[in-house]
């Protein structure tokens, strides 16, 4: 059994090819083989967000703290709250972000193939991020 001490967890700033505003990934981890899991912990100040990005297995989102957005290429833009847990399906192009007015956390739980665990792709335009938001179909 391994345990990783809060107290020993590196904290980093989201790399700015890959967020916009201030984000920082905290625990990051990833398991060793046969494992293909990782994740971290990622905070999102207001405002802030990932680029557009795909996962080749899927992510899974387990809201800790605030309140944000999220979006499917094509899809409606859906507002998420602590408590909240989100299943984005494997190459289902995505962003997921704080609102402008309160910061979001979040634990980012994914899988690798190939070695992989995210592509990355363009940013977010302050448009698309402040389109209004959608309810979901039913």
């Amino acid at each position: 059994m391994e345990i990783s001490r809060k107290a020993d967890m590196k904290t980093v700033e989201g790399p700015a090819e890959y967020f916009t505003g201030k984000a920082t990934i905290t625990g990051q981890f990833q398991r060793p083989d046969p494992s293909r899991v990782s994740g971290a912990i990622v905070r999102f100040e207001p405002s802030a967000r990932t680029a557009w990005h795909t996962h080749p297995a899927g992510q899974t989102l387990i809201v800790t703290e605030g309140v944000g957005w999220t979006q499917i290429e094509g899809g409606p833009k859906l507002e998420f709250n602590a408590g909240d847990i989100l299943w984005c399906p494997a190459e289902h192009k995505h962003w997921h972000g704080a609102t402008p007015h309160e910061p979001m956390t979040h634990i980012a739980i994914q899988e690798s193939v190939n070695g992989t665990p995210v592509t990355w792709m363009e940013k977010v335009t302050d448009e698309q991020y402040l389109a209004p938001l959608s309810e979901p179909k039913e």
